[in-house]
């Protein structure tokens, strides 16, 4: 079965004034569906594929670049999309507040650690809130289209949260200033998602 792009949970406007509606259409349509492409043709005809989305970023380390690009690609998209929302910003809610708390000791703290992964990620890559097991969280960055999900990944975990940092996700309304990008980001999280990947983690 062929990967295939899910429609935006929300219209292209609806982040707006933060990411703006021509950043999500060419980031969702013309980015993600490339990925979508990149990968079905990467996969078709080999032993992946019938593998799910799941499986093949499991094993980035020992499939093709072009498997693990496309395939990083999709998923980090995917579920980014899913942890945005119009109605979002505020602050962490139930118990993943109690662990942000507890490890970073306040809201603010997390977030000074978070934008310091995400404008510190050299090139293009991904910020990170993972969950590492037993409750326990931490922030973290990658490169490129891989995830902590991988077995590549320098600090392992399930994603939380995540930040797409290439500049595809960002330039067309904030030019080269990554740090402001970061700033908005914290106006459309949904912490309703997070809330619930994290105890997923648990």
């Amino acid at each position: 079965m062929a990967f295939i792009l899910a429609p935006l949970p929300y219209a292209n406007d609806a982040l707006e004034p933060h990411i703006d509606a021509r950043t999500m259409e060419i980031h969702h349509d013309r980015h993600h569906q490339a990925y979508v492409t990149n990968l079905n043709n990467a996969i078709e005809g080999t032993e992946h594929a019938n593998k799910s989305l799941e499986e093949l970023v499991a094993s980035a380390g020992s499939i093709s670049p072009a498997v693990r690009n496309n395939g990083g690609g999709h998923w980090n998209h995917t579920f980014f999309w899913s942890i945005l929302s119009p109605n979002g910003g505020g602050a962490p809610k139930g118990e993943l507040a109690k662990a942000i708390d507890a490890k970073f000791g306040s809201f603010d703290a997390f977030k000074d650690e978070f934008k310091k992964a995400a404008a510190g990620r050299f090139g293009s890559g991904w910020a990170w809130l993972i969950g590492t097991g037993n409750g326990e969280i931490a922030v973290t960055s990658t490169p490129n289209q891989d995830n902590p999900l991988m077995d590549v990944a320098e600090v392992k975990g399930t994603p939380i949260i995540g930040l797409d940092v290439w500049e595809h996700a960002y330039y067309l309304k904030y030019q080269n200033k990554r740090p402001d990008y970061i700033d908005a980001f914290w106006n459309v999280i949904d912490w309703d998602a997070a809330e619930k990947n994290y105890l997923a983690t648990k």
